[in-house]
């Protein structure tokens, strides 16, 4: 009977490892300097959340609920935050700032909208919300 129940565990284990992947949410993070900081959340599934930061005192949000969604981050520089907040399917939010001082939010609410942005030099603010479907925007800053 316990070999039986043994045998039973590991095949549900192994079974159970080999189905997550085809519909987990996936999170990747890379930092390099000193005091850098990421965090966020997800529910639902095939969602990706993806950091990069390269710098001091960089900070990153982002939360996702729904599925197939795609959040990217990349900062260079000195006290820059970015925030990214969504809820759907099939939304993709990107940020990428360069220097020091910028603060970014996208907000999407919706299904299939797509938002991203770059700031370079200092003290850009930017804020983009879409709500509904097959929304695009971008934005191109350079703050002195």
């Amino acid at each position: 009977m316990t070999r039986n129940f043994i045998i039973a565990t590991a095949a549900a284990a192994v079974l159970g490892f080999a189905a997550l992947p085809a519909s987990a949410n996936s999170v990747s993070i890379e930092q390099y300097g000193f005091g850098n900081a990421a965090g966020g959340a997800q529910t639902g599934f095939d969602n990706q959340i993806g950091v990069f930061q390269d710098g001091v005192w960089n900070e990153a949000i982002s939360q996702q609920h729904g599925s197939n969604n795609v959040s990217a981050t990349g900062q260079h520089g000195f006290n820059n935050r970015a925030d990214t907040w969504q809820a759907g399917h099939g939304n993709a939010a990107g940020i990428g700032q360069f220097g020091d001082n910028h603060n970014a939010v996208l907000t999407q609410d919706g299904n299939g909208n797509v938002a991203a942005g770059v700031q370079v030099g200092h003290g850009c603010d930017a804020e983009v919300s879409q709500t509904g479907g097959g929304n695009v925007a971008a934005f191109v800053q350079t703050c002195p």
